[in-house]
């Protein structure tokens, strides 16, 4: 594999874990929770998620061939969370945003990374589109996931590896090798 190829490959990849960390933190607290606002204008974990797929319509429908803010989307109104939202019409939205993202990744190949497109009327090489939308995302999951753990609290499930069971996974993964090094201190 090239490396645009292999860039392309890591690339879907890593916009998949990032949907999937937010899901498995999502699954993880209450209706109540996924709602709460946690201070004045500050955003839920819902309002993260319903801006994320509005951003992601916008960016990806007709990725290659159409300005990225799209005329009709309503960036504001990704902010507002009304009565009638609830937690199955957010996935509903949550998933058409993603299904739009990976159905304009899906088809790119190498060549495509140098072609030129246009977010809000300035210049981007679909390489740069695709980081720049890359970063936002793992951002704004980072957000949902701290305020998931912040809610779930002591019935927090870990994402990753949960504190104190390093040696345990590298033991598991890597063999004994890692299990004798010395323990750093934080």
């Amino acid at each position: 594999m090239t490396v645009p190829e292999n860039y392309l490959a890591d690339t879907r990849a890593q916009f998949g874990k990032y949907k999937e960390m937010a899901e498995r933190a999502m699954a993880q607290v209450s209706d109540e929770q996924l709602f709460d606002v946690p201070y004045g204008d500050g955003n839920s974990i819902a309002i993260i998620a319903k801006h994320l797929a509005g951003n992601m319509l916008s960016r990806w429908t007709d990725f290659l061939t159409t300005d990225g803010e799209k005329a009709d989307r309503n960036r504001d109104d990704e902010f507002e969370m009304s009565s009638d939202w609830g937690r199955a019409r957010l996935f509903t939205y949550w998933e058409s945003g993603w299904k739009c993202l990976f159905e304009a990744i899906d088809p790119l190949n190498p060549d495509d990374l140098e072609k030129s497109i246009t977010i809000r009327g300035e210049q981007h090489r679909v390489l740069r589109a695709i980081n720049r939308q890359l970063t936002h995302y793992a951002y704004h999951v980072g957000q949902m996931v701290l305020l998931a753990r912040y809610h779930a609290g002591s019935e927090w499930k870990s994402l990753s590896i949960p504190r104190g069971e390093s040696d345990a996974f590298n033991a598991d993964n890597w063999g004994k090798r890692t299990a004798s090094r010395p323990k750093v201190g934080h």
